[in-house]
């Protein structure tokens, strides 16, 4: 182990608790844990704490939670804390310059992308979503925009085609914590040279918006697969059915030319629908076999899906619903 640090902790989702932990487990001294206010959720709308704070709670950690952490009396309180670095992942405000400045060995960023690509608050999501099969961790030293700081250590991982949001991110969490601790190690020693960002190699990873979530069915088939991906398990991709929404939970692209031909070779007639269906429309409707349904998509491709949620029922294979709503092959989404 290093020296020991004396740390404020800034973080507020689930992919900030395992640097959390590893500060504790590295022996550092973390003064702080700073976290958003706690929001209302979920249908009763009760205030509920961020993970980070759950964590912290149970660590008997101090919390602070500002509505704004560029007021005047956080700062103060920051300036008697005195600590030697800030450590950050996934906290959820822009930090002042004020209080960057404040920590002799840095304000450190954990960041879920290999940066300079993916900066932004959907870093994660945004990546599944661009169908990239690689991401990973970078930890930075903040300056006052955004992601735009001075890289010190990373580490890549591949994107599975199996990966969702909600696999890959636990993922990335605890590369994340690793990263911080030996970051934090080679600041202290002295060893950890700064490396500027190449600003013309940057993409942007915007906060979601409910318009992501929405299902284009013109979009080549690939591109809707990754949306789903990319969105589950939190907001969830959704299409609009008979006037109602309908969450799409798992798909797979697939290439109906493809189909069209092995149908043929095998001596089968391809229904009509496969050939000629617009963007939207179902073609399918596979109880066994491959099961899920089939929808069109643009690109002469489509999507089957597999995993539905109806408005206002439970999630249930794709193939189930279409029996209990009595979906007929050339129907189409809205």
């Amino acid at each position: 182990m290093g020296r020991r640090l004396r740390v404020v902790f800034f973080g507020t989702a689930e992919f900030a608790v395992p640097s959390l932990n590893a500060l504790r487990d590295a022996g550092h001294e973390v003064l702080a844990v700073v976290t958003q206010p706690d929001k209302p959720q979920g249908r009763g709308r009760q205030l509920a704490a961020s993970p980070v704070k759950q964590a912290a709670l149970a660590q008997n950690l101090p919390v602070l939670q500002p509505r704004r952490v560029r007021a005047e009396a956080f700062l103060e309180k920051m300036r008697a804390l005195a600590p030697d670095v800030l450590a950050l992942a996934a906290f959820g405000q822009i930090v002042p310059q004020a209080l960057l400045d404040l920590p002799p060995l840095g304000p450190i960023n954990v960041h879920g992308s290999l940066l300079p690509k993916y900066r932004g608050a959907a870093p994660i999501q945004r990546a599944i979503m661009a169908g990239e099969t690689q991401t990973g961790v970078t930890t930075m030293w903040m300056d006052a925009s955004l992601d735009t700081g001075d890289m010190l250590l990373e580490s890549a991982i591949p994107i599975l085609r199996e990966d969702t949001a909600g696999t890959l991110t636990p993922k990335l969490a605890e590369i994340g914590a690793q990263l911080l601790i030996q970051t934090l190690d080679g600041l202290a020693e002295g060893t950890l040279p700064r490396r500027p960002q190449e600003d013309a190699q940057a993409t942007p990873a915007p906060a979601l918006t409910p318009d992501d979530s929405l299902i284009r069915w013109d979009e080549l088939a690939s591109t809707t697969e990754n949306r789903v991906r990319g969105l589950s398990p939190k907001p969830g991709a959704f299409a609009v059915f008979r006037g109602q929404r309908v969450k799409i939970w798992e798909g797979s692209a697939e290439v109906l030319a493809e189909e069209i031909e092995a149908d043929t070779e095998a001596g089968k007639t391809a229904p009509g629908a496969l050939e000629a269906g617009a963007p939207g429309t179902i073609l399918r409707v596979e109880m066994k076999g491959a099961h899920g349904v089939l929808v069109a998509t643009g690109g002469g491709g489509a999507l089957r899906l597999r995993v539905v949620q109806p408005e206002s029922r439970n999630r249930m294979p794709a193939e189930s619903w279409a029996q209990s709503a009595r979906i007929a092959v050339g129907e189409a989404f809205d």
